[in-house]
């Protein structure tokens, strides 16, 4: 590394101790927080006679004083979020460049009071713009409890699938990447200038308009330079290493540094992110001291009372380090399995491989090595139940009426690609011996004579293990489970918060995002299934298909058969890589 790489990099160097301490006390006290919140949830959501609340009862958040207690509680918690994620960041940067002496107690305390200023309607703004939007577009830095936030699957296909919502969706980016752009030093004119949050506003919207051509100069820059210091860490510690063990022949030898290494490298990684964020707030807090004096703002020195001593730290991650590879080694196959006992379920009876909601589709999801077919049934004028995803027949048929709205005869004479809407029993017959069939209660029909007459076809068939009810429609599942304890169910939920595990059914169908780790496993422990949903593209279908979930729904089987076949073949490093990757 040259010395001029290395002099730039010295001030974030040095900084490192002050900022792994405070990141570490800050995540104790979120911490803390957290869990004194969810008990005060759970104690209003048992008031309330729920264990849970999820998208099929969101009315409840504004309907019921525990609801709105809960929104508000919620609001709070994002304020706290900002005090310890940002507002105390950008005090603990403006002390390490400026050497204001500082306890980090101190610190901490003065970035949480100064949350003071955000309590009015343009603060209220400001913190759900970084909550909540910022992680969307990426442009500044959001609180660590949301910054994965995305757009579900089921809402930006929607979007794509259309030129209009696209083009609207396009210029909704545009304008957030303006206000987030022109706003990026607002929070620090509120904490280092003590400016009320409309002056900081108005302060942030003239930097960045006298200096944006340096900003992105400077970000590209600092970007660079960490990814290259870091990529040159990880090919000499881990890439290199790890293509050598490769020419090793398979066995003991290879297997135990090819842990070692991995372990060492996610180690490495979990402290990369933990020290990522306040790195770039503190270039950003010397790029805001800089464009208000005029000229490049130069760090000083840090000066320490007492040396600092890494001896205990590295001891510590060495401790750490034996005892993981140990653990992980000696269960190889239990922690990094080889196969995935994930079922594949097709999306609308065949997915994107087959017609929507057909025998035809049910056919070719089975040809393709689907476990189940996932379908939508909706009754109509007369009561019976066909197949059918939306309000009405326009989309696959050509006909804007309700199935509500029509007599099965009708119904009949509609056309899906040249073949005729089935029935809910047709689909059954064709179904049975071969396929279990999860089939949704959808649309306004959706209610316990919709419940009732399923349950009675389902016995009819003898196909309670061959098939699973499920419904965004939380009641209808709940009265199926209590009413008829034998037939499968499944509830399924966009989001929610609580004790979601407890909800009383069969299976939860989780959509990706919300699909983690610990929320499989919190499933799992109250003896419950797992569904994840819709797992459409390779990346995320391989994903889910190294995770303990039960199940993924999806539009593209035969790619989802094709890589779990392809799972059987991975190395040992492709096969902790994967497994990592499904809990970070």
């Amino acid at each position: 590394m040259s010395q001029s790489i290395r002099e730039k990099l010295r001030p974030y160097t040095q900084a490192l101790p002050d900022i792994l301490n405070y990141q570490i006390v800050t995540k104790i006290l979120i911490a803390v927080w957290l869990f004194l919140l969810g008990r005060v949830f759970q104690a209003l959501l048992k008031s309330s006679g729920r264990v849970a609340v999820t998208t099929g009862d969101w009315k409840f958040l504004f309907t019921t004083w525990q609801g709105i207690l809960i929104l508000l509680l919620g609001l709070v918690s994002l304020f706290v979020y900002v005090a310890f994620d940002l507002n105390s960041k950008i005090v603990l940067s403006r002390n390490l460049i400026s050497e204001q002496k500082e306890t980090l107690e101190d610190t901490i305390k003065e970035g949480f009071l100064s949350v003071g200023k955000l309590i009015n309607l343009r603060g209220l703004l400001t913190v759900i713009y970084i909550a909540l939007i910022a992680p969307i577009v990426g442009i500044g830095v959001s609180i660590s409890a949301t910054e994965k936030l995305y757009i579900p699957t089921f809402i930006s296909s929607v979007i794509e699938g259309s030129v209009l919502y696209s083009a609207l969706a396009g210029i909704a980016v545009l304008v957030f990447l303006s206000i987030g752009i022109a706003n990026l030093f607002i929070l620090h004119g509120v904490i280092i200038d003590g400016l009320s949050i409309r002056e900081a506003g108005k302060q942030s919207r003239a930097l960045v308009h006298a200096n944006w051509k340096d900003y992105i100069k400077q970000n590209v820059l600092f970007v660079l330079m960490i990814l290259g210091s870091l990529a040159g860490m990880a090919i000499i510690c881990l890439f290199i290493p790890l293509k050598l063990i490769t020419l090793l022949p398979a066995g003991a030898v290879s297997r135990f540094l090819t842990v070692l290494f991995v372990t060492a490298g996610t180690i490495i990684s979990m402290l990369t992110a933990l020290l990522g964020i306040p790195l770039y707030i503190l270039k950003m807090t010397q790029l805001f001291y800089s464009y208000k004096q005029g000229k490049e703002f130069e760090f000083t020195e840090i000066k320490r009372d007492k040396p600092i001593r890494y001896k205990k730290g590295i001891i510590a991650l060495l401790i750490i380090l034996i005892t993981a590879v140990t653990v992980m080694y000696s269960q190889f196959d239990q922690f990094f399995p080889l196969e995935t006992n994930v079922r594949i379920i097709a999306h609308r009876a065949g997915g994107n491989e087959g017609r929507e909601n057909t025998l035809s589709g049910l056919e070719t999801a089975w040809n393709a090595g689907a476990y189940g077919s996932e379908i939508d049934i909706q009754r109509t004028k007369d009561g019976y139940y066909v197949l059918n995803h939306d309000g009405t027949f326009k989309r696959v048929a050509g006909d804007n009426r309700r199935p509500e709205e029509m007599t099965l005869r009708e119904v009949k004479r509609l056309s899906v690609d040249g073949e005729p809407v089935p029935t809910f029993e047709e689909m059954l017959i064709s179904s049975r011996g071969r396929m279990v069939l999860f089939t949704e209660l959808k649309g306004n029909t959706a209610d316990k004579q919709m419940a009732d007459d399923a349950v009675k076809l389902i016995k009819q068939y003898r196909m309670e293990d061959e098939c699973v009810l499920i419904s965004l429609k939380y009641d209808v599942i709940d009265y199926i489970e209590t009413a008829y304890p034998e037939i499968q169910t499944g509830f399924l939920t966009f989001a929610s918060f609580g004790k979601t595990a407890e909800l009383n059914c069969d299976y939860i169908g989780l959509e990706e995002e919300s699909a983690t780790s610990d929320a499989i496993k919190a499933i799992h422990d109250e003896g419950k299934k797992v569904l994840v949903w819709t797992a459409n593209e390779a990346g995320s279908q391989k994903h889910f298909l190294c995770t303990e979930a039960d199940g993924i729904i999806t539009d593209n089987v035969s790619q989802a058969v094709r890589l779990a076949t392809e799972m059987e073949q991975r190395s040992d490093l492709d096969r902790m890589i994967d497994k990592i990757k499904t809990v970070f």
